[in-house]
């Protein structure tokens, strides 16, 4: 069956709480319009600004505007989504697995938590933990697609604000996690300061929203001819613009290293052979520099690493979570009952202000 041709006179939910979902949402959104489907988004607390939706998106603005719609399909890159919303839950992740252990030593990445009815993976390397958690749980589905937020990302973007033909120096983008305990901005602030007075690079910055403000102001106030710092909901522009990442254990320098360009990590929490990890912050600079010369070893292991980690090149994953939605939804099949998850259900109908049933 084609499970493309089915998206006709459907309807798709996009279920959004934070900026950065809208650019990982739009291209499947695309392939659903272009196939006939209708879209709405859910704009979820404060963290999500309504002045970046685009022109001819639609929103439902609450909870029973979304029932009264009765969406087929709910698309998630958050952990956490209602369940007591119609419509089968996809959760298609706001981010790749970056290896970060909270507090029990576990990664979040793959903590199941009970809303969700399918999960698209984005490689192998997350795939195969999924699909043992399908079989230990029982109440979801799991399919390999690619993340739909890389479709654009395989072609260049045309007039990309972030580059700079007239400057011949190498670019360096900085990104970091806002986890005090994980984030390089306030331990590394005054190596970057440097850096961004001696103009051996031309820099930007570009942080986690969730980052503390007083940093970001301290950061902001750095800004010269040598130094940006860039606010945006849509970050592929800014990778593909520069030649080098500095990071820590933020998971969009597994974004970057897609484009098979080197990334030195601060402190990374799980530091493997694709990334030159620091501990010393004299030895930043030294590091940037050799990872500005691409090292033939270094190369032949991120181009490893990028094959575990979404192989998928093609710019089609958008039709592979939409296909694999639609699978779902039309086969019905017979999953085990969701936790019923009380108080989360609970705290989430407050926050929402729903308490029909």
């Amino acid at each position: 069956m084609d499970y493309l041709a089915a998206t006709a006179e459907k309807k798709y939910l996009m279920y959004i709480s934070q900026n950065y979902s809208y650019a990982i949402l739009r291209p499947l959104q695309q392939e659903i319009l272009a196939r006939g489907g209708q879209v709405r988004w859910f704009l979820e607390g404060s963290n999500v600004n309504h002045e970046f939706l685009n022109e001819g998106e639609q929103t439902l603005s609450t909870i029973e505007e979304v029932h009264n719609w009765q969406p087929d399909v709910v698309y998630a890159p958050s952990n956490i989504i209602p369940t007591f919303i119609p419509g089968i839950k996809v959760g298609v992740f706001h981010g790749f697995d970056a290896g970060k252990l909270n507090r029990k030593g576990e990664n979040d990445h793959f903590k199941i938590r009970g809303c969700f009815d399918l999960y698209c993976t984005q490689g192998p390397n997350t795939t195969a933990p999924f699909k043992a958690l399908a079989t230990k749980y029982g109440f979801f589905e799991v399919k390999e697609t690619g993340w739909p937020t890389l479709d654009p990302f395989f072609s260049q973007i045309a007039n990309n604000p972030y580059k700079n033909p007239n400057d011949p120096r190498k670019t360096l983008l900085i990104c970091s996690t806002f986890s005090k305990r994980l984030s390089l901005a306030p331990k590394l602030y005054e190596h970057i300061k440097a850096y961004s007075q001696q103009g051996k690079w031309r820099i930007l910055v570009q942080f986690h929203p969730k980052m503390p403000s007083e940093l970001v102001e301290q950061y902001k106030d750095l800004q010269n001819d040598n130094l940006t710092f860039v606010e945006t909901d849509n970050v592929l522009p800014l990778l593909q613009a520069a030649d080098v990442m500095l990071c820590d254990t933020s998971s969009i320098l597994l974004m970057f290293l897609l484009q098979r360009k080197p990334v030195v990590t601060f402190c990374n929490q799980a530091p493997g052979e694709h990334l030159i990890d620091v501990t010393n912050p004299d030895k930043v600079e030294e590091a940037i520099d050799y990872a500005l010369t691409t090292p033939t070893e270094l190369m032949t292991k991120i181009e490893h690493f990028c094959q575990q980690l979404h192989p998928y090149q093609d710019g089609l994953s958008s039709q592979r979570v939409l296909a694999a939605s639609n699978e779902l939804l039309l086969n019905n099949p017979v999953l085990k009952p969701k936790p019923r998850n009380f108080i989360r259900n609970f705290k989430m109908r407050k926050k929402l202000n729903y308490w029909r049933w």
